[in-house]
């Protein structure tokens, strides 16, 4: 029985190409130093896979950045701000689409569907030119023959790429990026035809939007995209490859009737009405069916029985010889190696599978179809998924009697967020369109080497906090000297803010090498929600109040909102995640509480996830909102209108969920803007009342790039133009750890420099 693999993670076990690619962006390390780490880490996947026995071994999953992003350069979408006059693109076009550069800024970057993984979107128009500019595809195909391994090449799916698309600015409304679909497929068959040449025998195109709400004439462009390929395609197996839910039906039908497509492959963990499709439907005679019964998207180990009932249920649908054992979608969504994890708590640690794990366990179940099963393995699975049922440490009566008791109620401020505004106002002081920034500053290399050494036991706790006290000064010297408004403390002692809420929260563990890519060099090490979560403690109480006796201003307390929290994290899958997310929020409503009382006035709590875990099927939206927002509410009901609470969301489109939004109940949100050519404005024009305060970001904090106080101002007055005056905030898209002091300096000064200006200028205009 033969198995397959969607992809796999790149970064590599010691985040190999995350220092490589940093060290290429600071002028360090030269192109052929990264393609050597690049070629490397390719290579010992390829072979990782081999041994394991897969069949279909995936390539040209590996990037640099991500994978709509070569895409994009392998069709030669260039936006013309970055002078590509043609040719093969090369490292400084493709870093700077994403990156932006000293003199043009990036393309915008968003979330990948609704995983916490990015990609940049491109930017189309009618006047698009198209070619053949990137051969990466076949050069990484001939790269896995040339030691030995025949890959399967994997697309981003030409209509998939173009629905993910946006248009670029100034193209008129009526402009479909579907119409580009005649000229970007030549070059797919291009593409097809050096495959073909170079001995490929299937290819791969991933066209996850198929899992959509699409409407009738999208789906009909998959139907003429792949009627327009069938006799590039000839002689190749195609596999069509879908992932993060369920295929609606009429999806379903497009999708098995198109042309020239040999195999389709489905997500049967979150897609779970997937597989009652199947059967009822069937697949065309003949055909293959890669079903993806081990999760690609969470680190618990497979309940092998249980998928290789359901394998066995499908196999009378499809034939034993046309049903291939797969992962529900790319492995990169997940932790590298289990094997890297010395410390971890034994018991939890036999729960679980990173990407290598699931590699085996995609090739165990393959092997137990074809009637090789591996008894002992079965076996030592089975008593690993006992051993999690039953342990009590995953369970804590009066943690779920306190989350239930939280249903059917509805808990906000008692207030009207006017009043509360007005309230908060004659205690802060604020000037017209304060000034604040998100939380985080520079992540230093001395900062980082102290928490390291702390961790280590290296240094004592009064060092630790000496040092830390010592950074926090330091930021709040600069805020000052900048004249900033209202003041973060820096997160100095937080090298990722979600792993440092859950390491002060029960039901949670912790890697210390489960790192798994963001976006380019980005990468975030989740926590793992194996039990019950309850705050045995104050969290940050300490910190944020040694922060406020340094200034007069007022200084935020920091926290990571109970949504962001779930998403961002690796959430247990033997519980409905709302509930999962009820008790985080009860946790978090203490910490609230206890900063509250510590004198702390103003209060973020970040739900930059909330968007993104929104689920991909309309029909499921108002459930997931109506318990999202709620728990945000629970998180501060009970403070004084005097307490102001924030709230932060980033890179996400935030325009079908803004009644949401406004019902999160928050006096200010800060949110991102820029990047995206300040869409979120767009519901402000076209009617949408917002009454609390608000930050659109005013400068993307995501590239190197400084923005001018003048670039600054632009933004500022076209957000006069359609928010009023006595709500808008001025603030970067999101926190500063990313980057150095040389960019943030100047580009806060020129942030702060830009609202005064427009002070100014709204003074003498009264």
């Amino acid at each position: 029985m033969a198995s397959h693999i969607v992809g796999y993670p790149r970064m590599g076990p010691k985040r190999e190409l995350k220092f490589a690619l940093e060290s290429f962006w600071d002028g360090k390390s030269s192109a052929e130093d990264l393609e050597k780490v690049a070629t490397d880490l390719r290579a010992s996947i390829w072979k990782q896979m081999s041994e394991a026995g897969i069949k279909y071994i995936p390539s040209n999953t590996f990037s640099y950045y991500d994978q709509v992003l070569d895409t994009t350069a392998m069709l030669g979408a260039v936006p013309d701000r970055y002078s590509w006059t043609g040719g093969e693109i090369g490292h400084s076009t493709y870093f700077s689409m994403a990156r932006g550069n000293a003199a043009v800024p990036a393309m915008e970057m968003t979330k990948w569907f609704d995983t916490n993984y990015h990609f940049i979107v491109p930017e189309l128009s009618p006047a698009t030119k198209f070619s053949y500019a990137s051969h990466k595809a076949v050069s990484e195909y001939k790269e896995a023959k040339a030691l030995g391994v025949d890959t399967v090449p994997v697309l981003v799916g030409p209509v998939s790429y173009l629905l993910l698309s946006k248009a670029a600015k100034g193209v008129e409304k009526s402009f479909s990026l579907l119409s580009l679909l005649d000229s970007i497929l030549p070059i797919y068959k291009e593409v097809v035809a050096e495959l073909k040449a170079a001995g490929a025998s299937w290819i791969q195109f991933d066209e996850p939007t198929l899992v959509k709400d699409l409407a009738a004439h999208e789906l009909a462009a998959f139907s003429s995209a792949y009627a327009e390929l069938e006799s590039a395609l000839s002689g190749l197996n195609v596999l069509i490859e879908t992932y993060f839910a369920d295929v609606p039906a009429e999806s379903y039908k497009t999708l098995t009737s198109l042309s020239g497509v040999t195999a389709y492959g489905f997500d049967l963990v979150r897609g779970t009405k997937t597989v009652e499709l199947i059967k009822s439907t069937g697949i065309p005679s003949g055909k293959y069916l890669f079903a993806g019964v081990v999760d690609g998207r969470n680190i618990w180990a497979d309940d092998l029985a249980a998928s290789l009932s359901t394998l066995q249920s499908l196999e009378s649908v499809v034939g034993k010889d046309k049903l291939v054992v797969s992962t529900s979608c790319s492995l990169m969504h997940t932790a590298v190696d289990l094997v890297n994890e010395t410390k971890l708590d034994s018991e939890i640690k036999s729960w679980l599978a990173f990407a290598a794990q699931k590699v085996v366990e995609v090739n165990a179940l393959g092997k137990a179809l074809a009637g090789q099963k591996d008894e002992a393995y079965f076996a030592a699975n089975a008593a690993a998924q006992a051993s999690r049922r039953s342990s009590p440490r995953v369970n804590n009566e009066e943690v779920q009697k306190a989350a239930a008791a939280l249903k059917g109620s509805d808990h906000r401020r008692a207030t009207p967020v006017s009043a509360r505004l007005d309230a908060q106002q004659k205690k802060l002081n604020l000037p017209v369109l304060p000034t604040t920034t998100i939380g985080s500053f520079p992540q230093t290399m001395d900062l980082r080497r102290v928490r390291r050494e702390y961790k280590a036991k290296k240094i004592s706790e009064e060092d630790y906090v000496s040092a830390i006290k010592e950074e926090i000064s330091k930021v709040v010297k600069i805020q000052e000297e900048l004249d900033i408004d209202v003041l973060v403390h820096g997160e100095p002692e937080r090298n990722d803010m979600v792993e440092y809420f859950g390491e002060q929260l029960s039901g949670f563990a912790f890697t210390a090498n489960g790192w798994v890519q963001s976006y380019g060099s980005r990468c975030v090490k989740p926590p793992i929600i194996y039990g019950d979560v309850s705050r045995p403690n104050p969290m940050t109480v300490f910190w944020s109040k040694m922060a406020q006796s340094m200034t007069p201003r007022p200084m935020k307390g920091m926290l990571t909102g109970p949504v962001t929290i779930l998403n961002w994290s690796f959430v247990r899958n033997d519980q409905p995640r709302f509930e999962t997310c009820y008790q985080i929020a009860l946790a978090i409503k203490k910490e609230v509480e206890d900063l509250e009382a510590g004198g702390i006035q103003v209060i973020q709590i970040d739900e930059a996830a909330l968007r993104e875990g929104l689920p991909l099927r309309k029909s499921e939206h108002a459930f997931y909102l109506d318990w999202a927002v709620h728990s945000f509410r629970i998180t501060n009901c009970g403070v004084q209108d005097t307490t102001q609470i924030h709230t932060h969301m980033c890179y996400s489109n935030f325009n079908d969920i803004i009644h949401s939004i406004i019902n999160m109940d928050a006096d200010v949100i800060t949110i991102e803007n820029s990047r995206s050519d300040e869409k979120l404005l767009s519901v402000f024009r076209e009617g949408v009342t917002y009454g609390a305060g608000i930050g659109p970001g005013v400068y993307d904090i995501h590239s190197p790039r400084i923005p001018s106080t003048e670039e600054i101002a632009d933004r500022v007055n076209k957000m006069l133009a359609v928010l009023d005056t006595n709500i808008l905030w001025v603030n970067p898209d999101c926190g500063l750890k990313t980057r150095k002091y040389t960019e943030v300096k100047p580009a806060l000064t020129n942030m702060v420099a830009a609202a005064k200006l427009i002070r100014t200028q709204l003074a003498s205009t009264k």
